[in-house]
C-alpha cells in the first residue's frame, strides 16, 4: 500500500525535509505540497497530512484534518497539555511529535527517570536563531514527563523573576536562540552534593528523518490522539 501524504508548510526547514523523504520512500507518495498560503483543500484525498507551520496555523490544520477525517502528524512546536484538551479524534489519528530525534526522546525519558532522585531540576534549550516559539515543544514535553515522575517537586526559588525562565510543570525552562546551532537540550538535575546533566544535540535537521518517516507510517495505522515519538516507537 502506498501512503499518500500532503505536506503543509512545505517551504520551511521541516517541510522541505518531509517532501524529500516522502519522494525518496517507496511506500510513500507526495500527494500535495502546500506552502504558507495554506490552501488546505489541496490535502483532501490524502491519507496523512504532515504539518510543520506555526502554532496558530497548526491548530487550524488539525481542525481541518479532524473535520475531514484525515490522519495528521503535527511537527509544529509549542503544543501544551491545555491545547490537547479539546482534541478527541475518533475517526482519524492526531499524532503530535514535539521532536522527531530518537536521541532527544531517549534524553527526555532518561531525565524523567532521573527526576525521581533529584530535588532541583532545570532545562536549558538552545535552537537556531530563526525558531520563533519558546520554550520549545521538546522542553515542554520533557518538563511534563519530569512532573509525572517527581514524588515531591521542590519549590522553585525566584519564581516570577524574569531571569528564572518560564516555569512549566514545576520546571524552569531557559530558552536560547542563537546562530550556529540546530537544536540542543540540557536537563540539569541537582541533589545532595552532586549534579547530573543529561544533554542531547541535533547537528542538522537530518537527525529527524527516521522519526518523521516512522510517525507518518504510524499515523496511517492508528486512531485517536498520540503524543510523543516515544509512543510512536513504543519506547
Amino acid at each position: 500500500m502506498t501512503i499518500k501524504v500532503s505536506v503543509v508548510g512545505a517551504t520551511g526547514r521541516m517541510g522541505k525535509l518531509a517532501v524529500e523523504l516522502i519522494e525518496n520512500a517507496s511506500d510513500l507518495e507526495l500527494y500535495s505540497a502546500i506552502d504558507s498560503k495554506i490552501l488546505l483543500e489541496q490535502a483532501l484525498g490524502a491519507d496523512v497530512i504532515f504539518e510543520a507551520t506555526k502554532l496558530e496555523v497548526s491548530k487550524q490544520v488539525v481542525e481541518f484534518a479532524l473535520a475531514n477525517s484525515i490522519n495528521i502528524v503535527v511537527a509544529t512546536s509549542g503544543w501544551a497539555k491545555s491545547d490537547l484538551v479539546s482534541l478527541n479524534p475518533t475517526d482519524s489519528a492526531v499524532v503530535i511529535v514535539p521532536n522527531f530525534s530518537v536521541g532527544s526522546v531517549l534524553g527526555s525519558r532518561f531525565a524523567a527517570e532521573a527526576a525521581k532522585y533529584f530535588s532541583t531540576i532545570e532545562i536549558i534549550e538552545t535552537h537556531h536563531a530563526g525558531k520563533i516559539d519558546s520554550p520549545s515543544g521538546t522542553a515542554i514535553r520533557t518538563a511534563e514527563m519530569i512532573e509525572a515522575n517527581r514524588p515531591n517537586p521542590a519549590e522553585v526559588q525566584g519564581a516570577g523573576q524574569k531571569a528564572r525562565g518560564e516555569i512549566i510543570a514545576g520546571v524552569p525552562i531557559h530558552s536560547l536562540r542563537v546562530d550556529g546551532v540546530s537544536a540542543k537540550q540540557e536537563v540539569v538535575l541537582g541533589g545532595n552534593q552532586e549534579t547530573l546533566v543529561i544533554s542531547h544535540q541535533a547537528n542538522s535537521v537530518q537527525a529527524y528523518s527516521a522519526g518523521m518517516l516512522a510517525s507518518i507510517r504510524f499515523a496511517i495505522n492508528t486512531k485517536g490522539l498520540v503524543v510523543g515519538l516515544d509512543q510512536v516507537l513504543g519506547i
